[in-house]
């Protein structure tokens, strides 16, 4: 008897509807074949559904089966096959009565029939209602992904027997109730560093809010331990939470990565990655076979953080031109292209040399003009001009190291902490929200040029300081608007429905660099 279970693969953020079909014989040799370009852990799904069966109290008999999985000209990977060929092989068998409506049928089998948290869930989802299938079937700790999707039936599965005993009408499934339910807790429950704990970096301080408030990219040079790390780091606490637009496609792509932990759902708090220096192209980008997301689609709608930024090997760095300046990247294989999104805020921190102490007050560089200009060139003109916030971190003075952290100035509440810094952070995503409604732009650091003509209302005196500075010192057509979008985000953090003069003021200071 042959049965058609639905089910659904990925190819990048894309689904692929996928029949499982079963085939029983009762006459000829006993085997189990699965066809249809399936990789090597579908062919292992063979021993794991037999086992699952059998410690499941399902007695299967000696028999032919045979399993493709159509269309057979996509190539097939993962474990999530599993349930549909049990519930096909005993559908097959007449075991089970399988649903009247459509029903997707998706999971990891374990040997002992229960079902595992299987990634892409959430892509399921959107699967079924764009496919107008209203049922899904997948793993108990996998259920939530799909339980922020409205106008599907979710139903959680804890093992191959509680669903055999559903579908023969024995026990019901009890579906999901539809809910947003957030994968993460409090914010400030989470970060490591508070921007309060770090002693003096005022400017460099005022630099991170402006970059976390406008989405900006953001590039540090210091001595060795002058907190570099601990700035950025700190950064994750000031940022914004996700709307519900940022959240959904956050999510997509933690699900198809496999990063959605056991029983949770919506992505609610902005990624923040780090990347080690020795990560390759293909880590960062993304890519694979079955192209899979890279750190820079992990970090969408968030922060990558790159420390020991020249330490990345120099093709490395240069793949990043591209998505920094689409906010998504492009990745073709034989099978097709798939693009992901890599809209993120780039925080990169570097030391200006390789022993760290060129132009240290205090400790002299060892190093010769040689070795100096061989690092600095690591960072090519066209990258570093995609960077809109360009700050020297100096060392901290060792009197303000040994400083009360409980002086009078913190008691008084003059030193901001992060709540402080998010709160205003906040505001200004709050005006740019509004400015950018209906629009699939949500900070200043999106904004095309066509945004920036229509809701950029910039002064004459600040426009006439901006000519100026771009004749005096060369910059480019590209530094000219991203110094307009700085300006922007400026104005909003003072609440300024224009940008004046100082915003253009303060903004040229992070971006005008020697060497300009």
């Amino acid at each position: 008897m042959l049965t058609k279970i639905l089910s659904a693969s990925h190819f990048g953020l894309e689904p692929n509807l996928i029949e499982v079909e079963v085939n029983v014989f009762k006459k000829g040799f006993p085997g189990f074949n699965i066809i249809g370009l399936p990789n090597k852990s579908i062919e292992e799904a063979k021993e794991r559904v037999k086992t699952a069966l059998i410690n499941s109290n399902i007695e299967l008999p000696n028999i032919k089966i045979v399993v493709n999985l159509a269309p057979a000209d996509i190539p097939k990977e993962g474990s999530l096959y599993d349930l549909p060929i049990a519930i096909g092989i005993l559908a097959s068998l007449g075991e089970v009565k399988l649903p009247q409506e459509k029903s997707f049928f998706y999971g990891e089998l374990s040997l002992d029939g229960g079902l595992r948290h299987t990634k892409g869930v959430f892509l399921l989802g959107l699967a079924a209602k764009a496919l107008k299938i209203k049922n899904l079937f997948v793993p108990f700790d996998s259920a939530n992904e799909a339980a922020v999707l409205a106008g599907i039936n979710v139903y959680p599965v804890k093992s191959l027997l509680e669903l055999v005993g559903h579908l023969n009408g024995v026990k019901k499934i009890d579906q999901l109730k539809h809910t947003v339910h957030s994968s993460q807790s409090s914010v400030h429950e989470n970060i490591e560093f508070d921007f309060a704990e770090i002693i003096g970096q005022e400017s460099a301080k005022r630099a991170m809010t402006i970059a976390a408030a406008g989405g900006h990219n953001i590039f540090m040079m210091g001595s060795p331990g002058a907190g570099k790390t601990m700035l950025a780091r700190a950064s994750a606490g000031i940022l914004p939470p996700l709307n519900e637009e940022e959240a959904l496609e956050v999510t997509k792509i933690y699900s198809l990565a496999g990063l959605i932990p056991a029983g949770e759902g919506l992505i609610s708090i902005r990624p923040f990655r780090t990347a080690h220096h020795t990560t390759s192209r293909i880590g960062l980008i993304g890519g694979g076979t079955n192209p899979h997301p890279g750190e820079i689609s992990l970090a969408h709608n968030g922060v990558l953080f790159l420390d020991e930024f020249p330490e990345f090997s120099r093709s490395t760095l240069e793949a990043l031109r591209q998505p920094m300046e689409d906010g998504e990247v492009s990745i073709t294989r034989i099978a097709g292209s798939v693009n992901f999104p890599a809209s993120f805020m780039l925080i990169a921190a570097a030391n200006p040399c390789p022993c760290g102490y060129l132009g240290d007050p205090k400790k002299d560089c060892k190093c010769s003009p040689r070795m100096i200009m061989k690092y600095q060139s690591k960072l090519s003109g066209p990258l570093m001009d995609r960077i809109d916030l360009h700050i020297n971190v100096p060392a901290v003075d060792i009197n303000k190291l040994m400083a009360n952290p409980t002086s009078h100035e913190a008691s008084r509440g003059t030193v901001a902490n992060s709540k402080k810094i998010r709160e205003q952070v906040i505001k200004a995503r709050e005006i740019q929200n509004k400015r950018f409604k209906n629009l699939s732009v949500y900070t200043n650091a999106n904004m095309k040029n066509k945004h920036i003509k229509e809701f950029v209302d910039i002064t004459p005196e600040a426009l006439l300081l901006l000519k100026q500075a771009v004749n005096t010192y060369n910059l480019s057509a590209r530094t000219y608007f991203r110094l307009i979008k700085v300006s922007q985000t400026i104005a909003d953090l003072s609440e300024s429905k224009k940008i004046l003069p100082n915003h253009v003021a303060e903004a040229l200071q992070y971006r005008v660099r020697t060497g300009d």
